[in-house]
């Protein structure tokens, strides 16, 4: 009995230690991996991310969420992975965070069109997006939505779809358009924007369209590129370029920080802007590219013939804690009423 169990104990071991070195010879060395966190939608990350592993044999792990909710994730020290990388957002967003990141100038930086390139090499763009106002064709007629103006109509008093622009950065990029197109006293506008609300936003800018298209809100703001993919694939929405002028803020990509695996981070930021995956953005997500020699496309107007706001990127980086904060005093407010 007692060489039985010898016997068992021994082959228990070297069973256990054979799981061990299977467990620790599985997966890649910490040096080929890449944690990104990403603001970006699965149909767009998804088909980037697939494309760079397999050309560059490093894997990936990816972290989605709002960008100004990964943004506070990773200021408050808690975020579990550890990115290396911010992949999306508003580039104001990354600016007003801008100790998080650390400079790079990315490969082929030459290429890109310099209205879109940080002047301090902060964050590397990845798309332009302009923003648009959608509608819902069977609850409203073409003529009754040209412009931002027509957000503060009382005919629309509650029928206004708009993210929380505490956790979308392009519901954020939209608050400083409405102020720069609008003019006027900041406050007011605010005021009465909250008000056409009636105290409501939603969680996310996906659900924009969603509530549009399903008549649940007339109109809203989004992107471009999302509102001409949902449009494609049949939903009820129409777009506006608004008459009074909107932006065309870029998103980026930036390298935090402390990154534990930094020049796979700078592997990836120079694949994000490279001819191939610029001219899928064009062909496949509808996104205006950043780089310069790509013909633009057929299905999206020419952007010299789109009214544009002068969007003040450091303005709006500098007061992104104030605005966001009278935001929600007016927001709240409404809802108390």
């Amino acid at each position: 009995m007692k060489r039985f169990l010898i016997f068992f104990l021994v082959f228990t071991l070297l069973l256990s230690g054979c799981a061990q070195k299977q467990t620790q010879d599985f997966g890649p060395a910490d040096g080929d991996t890449l944690v990104i966190y990403t603001s970006h939608k699965k149909e767009v990350w998804w088909p980037i991310v697939k494309e760079f592993e397999s050309r560059t044999g490093l894997w990936v792990q990816v972290v989605e969420g709002g960008t100004n909710e990964l943004l506070e994730t990773i200021r408050s020290g808690k975020a579990d992975p550890i990115p290396d990388l911010m992949f999306g957002g508003g580039v104001e967003s990354l600016e007003a965070n801008a100790s998080l990141f650390s400079p790079y100038i990315c490969a082929q930086a030459d290429r890109l069109l310099p209205q879109y390139r940080s002047g301090e090499d902060l964050w590397t763009p990845f798309s332009a997006l302009p923003l648009v106002l959608i509608y819902n064709p069977k609850l409203l007629s073409p003529d009754s939505l040209t412009g931002w103006s027509d957000l503060l109509k009382p005919s629309l008093h509650g029928r206004i779809a708009f993210a929380d622009p505490a956790v979308s950065g392009s519901s954020y990029t939209a608050l400083v358009t409405l102020l720069e197109a609008l003019g006027g006293d900041h406050d007011t506008v605010l005021r009465e924007f909250a008000r056409n609300l009636d105290g409501k936003q939603l969680p996310s800018s996906g659900d924009v369209l969603s509530a549009v298209a399903s008549g649940e809100c007339s109109v809203g703001v989004t992107l471009e590129e999302t509102a001409s993919r949902r449009i494609a694939a049949g939903e009820q929405l129409a777009m506006v370029y608004p008459a009074d002028g909107t932006s065309c803020v870029s998103d980026g990509c930036a390298i935090l920080v402390g990154a534990r695996h930094p020049e796979n981070a700078k592997k990836f930021v120079d694949f994000t802007v490279s001819r191939d995956v610029q001219q899928l953005l064009q062909d496949q997500f509808c996104r205006r590219p950043v780089r310069d020699g790509l013909e633009p496309s057929a299905s999206l107007p020419d952007l010299a013939a789109i009214a544009q706001v002068d969007y003040n990127l450091r303005w709006a980086s500098e007061h992104r804690d104030s605005l966001l904060m009278s935001w929600a005093f007016y927001l709240g407010s409404e809802e108390e009423e």
